[in-house]
């Protein structure tokens, strides 16, 4: 990664997708971690974290996770999801960002010098050139490494720079010191602390995941 110690730097995560690719290369992320290697690198203005939630997820397993990172030096940024029927009768759920991130970084981009996207979405292409022609550089995070890449090639195209999140793992990836769920269905921390029994979930060494 190359980035400048006097840079103004923030971070727009999308959190489902994040979670997604993390998953797709076998590994959890750890979010304290994750803030610490960005805060070496420059000077970390700003780390935002963008989720939609379900309404009756308002208290499920995930609420820890938002409340840890709400307390831990991220920005969240949630809304409800919306359900709706397709034309062929299914019901589906939306919860896409992308309108918000993009408000935001353009919101933001005055304040700052460098913009880290962690997305692979190809339609943050013309995000980022526009990022871009007001002067900021910009760095996507996400990955080449599975079948298919989950970065669009247009958006790694694009970007000053592209860090495939793969050779980050050794810096941001979970501790593996998670025991296995218990028989009332809880999991605990090293420290003896339960935790929400679902694959990736939060607990409280600030290591996370985020179903999608």
């Amino acid at each position: 990664m190359h980035f400048y110690p006097t840079e103004r730097v923030a971070l727009f995560i999308d959190g489902a997708n994040l979670y997604a690719t993390a998953k797709s290369l076998g590994f959890d992320i750890d979010y304290k971690r994750l803030l610490s290697v960005f805060r070496s690198k420059g000077q970390l203005v700003r780390a935002l974290y963008y989720t939609a939630l379900a309404e009756e997820q308002e208290y499920s397993s995930i609420r820890p996770l938002i409340d840890w990172l709400d307390y831990n030096g991220f920005t969240m940024v949630t809304k409800p999801t919306k359900e709706f029927t397709d034309a062929t009768g299914r019901r589906k759920i939306k919860g896409n960002m992308d309108i918000e991130l993009a408000v935001d970084c353009m919101r933001l981009a005055d304040s700052l010098d460098h913009i880290v996207i962690f997305s692979g979405d190809g339609d943050f292409r013309s995000l980022v050139s526009a990022l871009q022609e007001k002067g900021k550089r910009v760095s996507v995070i996400s990955t080449l490494q599975t079948q298919p890449p989950m970065v669009a090639d247009e958006l790694r195209r694009q970007a000053d720079q592209f860090i495939d999140i793969a050779d980050l793992e050794s810096s941001i990836s979970r501790d593996a010191h998670v025991r296995a769920p218990q028989r009332d269905g809880r999991v605990f921390s090293a420290r003896g602390a339960a935790l929400p029994a679902r694959e990736g979930a939060f607990h409280d060494d600030g290591l996370a995941g985020e179903e999608v």
